[in-house]
């Protein structure tokens, strides 16, 4: 679709005057979102900002404001979620609390006026109307396909969770007090306008969300009003507010937010276990004794130099290292995306086609979703985690749409519940080299795969067959 005019503005320059609307450059404006691949996806979202500038320029280091003024981006965006679409979703049993939360911002606080059990909808909007409230519905990408499709690719593309959460706030209301947010944000502004306020941030890149009182955040360093179609981006720790002007019925906008607990130090305390066993394997310094009655003492004073000291020797062993063992940070993202989007049209997740040969050529499927796991465990074992098969769908025991991102009971599971419950197959180290083959390549020929036997070069197409991560061709 060609582009049309439209603007953009970059919201995060300091030399900007405070409390006046982002100076505005012409461009182009953005085609209707691309689901053809995760990067289209995410390239569409953000049109007209290049991927690279936008990597280079805004994320973790300032936000991005794009000020679309386009009749068919803003008629898409609506359809993603509206207010209209409440009185349908409360039929079908939502709580409070778990789905949805009223609040109001009052004296600088968040007031939670959220009454007990299921949501009526007459009550909903009677406190919507009457108390000003602001209704907060959790994760509705669990009851609307299109932002299913959406979050879908961007966990995809992102390789990290993606929630999200709508907010309709009344006119001349305000839903949540001055905050900041330990997750990467993207508003899309579906409904009426938003007025909102961005502050320099106290924690950059914050690990955790904090309300920030409003003598101690100083005067706003953006403000602007966002219309439907706009789109704006921020970093974790970006202190925020928005209220729904006088004269605006209500707001509806969507919170896509991603790459909670997903930095260098998350990953790296969740690798260090695995390193650790790998490296005490080879390395006898670490598997000395630590002193006597080292964890009953009060003073470790001479703990820091011995401990340096063999972190040294883990980073010469990490140097070295093919390949880090599977952390618990990849399970999670196992475990809890979402599934493949395929359409209410599309056949189970079932084997289907020709059976895999030795003389057969096979190529990969659902790439974004299939995953390559190392297990730290004395069988050195290669796990591969299937996708997970379509909501109403297929098997009720793969991830589920329904549940996504909603601290279910999966997350106490025990270490053996979380194995039973993820899809995959498991297979010796030594096949590692050949699922990277076939995860590498676009198309492979089975009797090529780097195995020593044919027999297992088919008896492994078959299994990866077997969960449809393959198809023959």
């Amino acid at each position: 679709m060609p582009k049309k005019g439209g603007k953009i503005a970059d919201v995060a320059k300091e030399s900007q005057a405070q409390c006046k609307r982002p100076k505005l450059d012409t461009a182009g404006s953005p085609s209707v979102l691309s689901f053809e691949s995760p990067d289209s996806l995410f390239r569409s979202l953000i049109s007209p900002i290049e991927e690279e500038v936008f990597f280079r320029e805004y994320w973790e280091q300032k936000p991005l404001l794009v000020q679309r003024n386009d009749a068919l981006v803003a008629a898409y965006y609506q359809s993603l979620f509206q207010l209209a679409h409440l009185k349908e979703l409360c039929s079908q049993g939502l709580c409070y609390g778990r789905d949805l939360n009223v609040c109001r911002c009052v004296n600088g606080k968040k007031k939670v006026l959220n009454k007990e059990g299921r949501v009526n909808y007459m009550q909903l909007k009677k406190d919507f109307d009457q108390k000003k409230a602001t209704i907060q519905f959790h994760q509705p990408q669990r009851f609307k396909e299109e932002l299913w499709k959406i979050q879908e690719k961007l966990e995809c593309y992102f390789g990290s969770l993606v929630g999200s959460n709508v907010y309709i706030t009344p006119q001349g209301s305000q839903g949540l007090p001055p905050h900041y947010d330990d997750v990467e944000v993207f508003i899309l502004q579906l409904e009426g306008e938003k007025h909102w306020r961005l502050y320099k941030p106290t924690v950059p890149l914050a690990r955790e969300y904090n309300v920030e009182p409003e003598d101690r955040i100083g005067s706003p360093t953006h403000e602007f009003i966002l219309k439907p179609g706009d789109l704006l981006y921020f970093p974790r720790g970006t202190i925020h507010q928005a209220d729904t002007p006088q004269g605006i019925s209500y707001s509806t906008h969507v919170t896509i937010s991603t790459y909670q607990n997903n930095s260098w130090g998350d990953f790296l305390l969740d690798a260090i276990p695995g390193l650790v066993f790998d490296a005490a394997k080879e390395d006898v310094a670490l598997r000395r004794s630590i002193p006597r009655q080292l964890l009953m003492q009060v003073d470790t004073a001479d703990c820091p130099k011995k401990l340096s000291s063999l972190l040294r020797r883990l980073a010469d062993s990490l140097e070295n290292s093919r390949d880090l063992r599977s952390s618990d940070m990849k399970k999670d993202f196992i475990m809890h995306r979402l599934p493949p989007c395929l359409g209410c049209d599309s056949d189970p997740l079932t084997p289907g086609g020709k059976l895999p040969k030795i003389d057969s050529k096979i190529r990969l499927q659902f790439r974004d979703h299939a995953i390559i796991t190392v297990e730290p465990d004395q069988e050195n074992a290669v796990s591969i985690r299937s996708p997970p098969c379509m909501a109403g769908v297929g098997s009720g025991s793969h991830n589920r749409r329904e549940t996504h991102m909603m601290g279910t009971e999966d997350d106490t599971a025990s270490e053996d519940g979380l194995t039973q419950q993820t899809h995959g197959l498991r297979f010796p180290l030594s096949y590692l080299d050949a699922l990277k083959q076939i995860w590498s390549s676009s198309t492979v020929n089975v009797k090529e795969l780097n195995l020593t036997s044919d027999e297992e070069k088919e008896n492994l197409a078959l299994s990866l067959w077997t969960e449809c991560l393959i198809e023959v061709l």
